[in-house]
């Protein structure tokens, strides 16, 4: 459903009313950023912020000729903290959840003073090493009052979508108490949006509320997505220039050079795309002879009818690629993997370490498994590979009620802001993050990337685990 509300618009819509909120006040306009996106990735998690949000910054820092770098960083920072407050916000979140036996509705209660803590330090992190006017100046370039309602491209569907989204938000909490498996409240959700999307879109496009694709745009299997946002920017960005940027980072010579090709479309959605010679593309093999092509006639019989399809029903197809469905053998690479260390006996060996270290106690254990965490999102198969395996060692551990509980919370905070950690491969966002940036032509490097987000993991580390211990405490 998050994916479906993001083809709407409305995220970048939010952004254009923060923007014109903001106005030239670089400072204030970076807060109400940070708040934004920190906002929306507590309802509908980090990966709609990464698809959306890291193009439109890509496109706004040129427009306005900042420094893209801090804007980006504090994106990423925001999205991966903020995605700890729900248990949907974060594939972690579930295996945590699940693996502990915490109710959905106690996990929120859990990780919302830790989320508080870790947001505010994250900001004051970023705010003071972004605090050079190169990188955050207080005075922006000119740049015209944005027209939100531009990239609002359905406001009926965002409507709709957002009254559903947070209705299943609040059932899934409410029938956490009665120990309803997740899958069966969100399904039947997710079939109804699913079914007012073919149905709107139907409607739409026989009373011609949506015009039709051209033929081009149609084979190149384009629809509108970044389009409207690109224009709308370039509208009101008074004359866009060339920007030189320091040498950890690469990017288009002007904002006029970037607009979205089929291909970034499908790399900020996520999906795989293998970048070959201009003459194996699919647009170049129709002017192929046909003997070259395995079955030409059924090949044409298929893409018109995948033309025809996408041009009917435009939020289903754009929708569709950005779907995570490489999140599925991913995951089920490192439970394979996981159980294997089991089966060897490793999962044990490292449960009796943590109980020599911990010494079953709860505040030891919250430090242990929280340092861990972080470290593990690096080397472990992202944060993913690291809950798994440190949710078998806590079992293993056999540690007392309060001593287990306080460890899940403690990686619940970890694996969340273990994403803003040293390497890309810390999380799958960070992966996506960094495929986006390569297509919009714009290249963070390793040691770069380590070093910005250094100050805001150590803040968050510290103050996140610390409010987790204080809670316990408490609590226990």
């Amino acid at each position: 459903m998050a994916i479906t509300l993001d083809v709407t618009g409305i995220l970048q819509a939010a952004a254009f009313w923060v923007s014109n909120r903001g106005g030239s006040n670089g400072r204030k306009l970076y807060f109400y950023f940070y708040v934004l996106l920190t906002v929306i990735s507590m309802v509908i998690g980090n990966d709609p912020i990464i698809l959306s949000g890291t193009a439109f910054l890509v496109y706004y820092t040129a427009a306005t000729e900042l420094e893209p770098v801090a804007w980006l960083i504090s994106e990423f920072a925001a999205a991966n903290t903020a995605s700890m407050v729900l248990f949907v916000g974060n594939p972690t979140n579930v295996v945590i959840c699940e693996g502990f036996r915490i109710n959905n509705a106690a996990f929120t209660a859990y990780t919302i003073l830790p989320f508080l803590a870790c947001s505010i330090a994250c900001y004051a992190g970023l705010a003071f090493q972004f605090r050079s006017s190169k990188h955050v100046p207080r005075k922006l370039h000119a740049i015209g009052q944005l027209n939100v309602r531009e990239v609002l491209r359905d406001p009926i569907s965002a409507c709709f979508g957002s009254v559903l989204l947070l209705i299943c938000l609040i059932v899934i909490i409410v029938l956490s108490f009665f120990h309803i498996d997740v899958w069966k409240v969100v399904l039947p959700f997710a079939v109804a949006k699913f079914v007012f999307d073919i149905s709107w879109d139907h409607y739409r496009y026989t009373t011609g509320l949506i015009p039709k694709l051209d033929s081009k745009a149609a084979a190149d299997g384009h629809l509108p997505d970044e389009d409207a946002m690109v224009n709308e920017l370039k509208r009101a960005t008074t004359m866009p220039t060339s920007t030189q940027v320091p040498g950890d980072l690469e990017r288009p010579s002007t904002f006029a050079s970037m607009s979205p090709s089929h291909e970034e479309a499908l790399a900020a959605s996520g999906s795989t795309v293998v970048t070959k010679d201009r003459s194996s593309s699919p647009q170049s093999s129709k002017t192929a002879p046909s003997d070259q092509r395995l079955f030409p006639e059924t090949r044409d019989k298929i893409d018109t009818m995948h033309q025809r399809l996408a041009a009917h029903f435009p939020t289903f197809f754009t929708a569709l690629p950005r779907l995570p469905f490489g999140l599925i053998p991913f995951a089920f690479s490192q439970f394979i993997l996981i159980e294997g260390l089991a089966h060897q006996g490793w999962i044990d060996v490292f449960g009796q370490w943590l109980v020599k270290a911990s010494h079953r106690q709860m505040i030891p254990s919250v430090w242990l498994i929280g340092v861990l965490g972080v470290v593990l999102c690096n080397i472990a198969g992202t944060n993913i590979g690291a809950t798994i395996l440190l949710t078998k060692i806590v079992h293993a551990a056999e540690l007392p009620d309060s001593s287990a509980r306080a460890a899940a919370i403690a990686l619940a905070v970890a694996s969340n802001i273990g994403a803003v950690s040293f390497t890309f491969s810390a999380s799958l966002a960070g992966l996506l993050w960094q495929s986006i940036l390569k297509q919009k032509g714009i290249k963070i490097k390793q040691m770069s990337f380590a070093f910005w987000n250094t100050l805001p993991l150590i803040l968050m580390t510290a103050v996140g685990l610390a409010v987790v211990t204080a809670e316990m405490v408490v609590l226990y």
